[in-house]
């Protein structure tokens, strides 16, 4: 896949992200990657009681948001969950 389809598959669902790590062109889409893996680790809050709704509306409008990003060929960090970094 090229670098603008991995970026694109990466926010789609779990499934999109597993076949962008394994089959996208990782070196060069390491910014969506790890975008698109904290939304994925971050929206398993989700369960928590009462704000688990807000956090879960919250990662779905970060998602786009990384999506748009990745469509229009920027590397634009989500809010909150952007500044983390867990691909190096």
């Amino acid at each position: 896949m090229d670098k603008r389809t991995t970026n694109i598959v990466a926010y789609l669902t779990w499934l999109g992200l597993l076949i962008a790590l394994l089959l996208g062109d990782r070196e060069e889409c390491k910014f969506h990657l790890n975008q698109a893996l904290v939304i994925s680790l971050a929206s398993l809050l989700d369960f928590i009681p009462c704000v688990g709704w807000v956090w879960a509306i919250f990662c779905f409008v970060c998602a786009v948001m990384g999506c748009i990003s990745a469509i229009n060929g920027e590397e634009k960090e989500v809010p909150l969950l952007g500044q983390i970094k867990l691909l190096k």
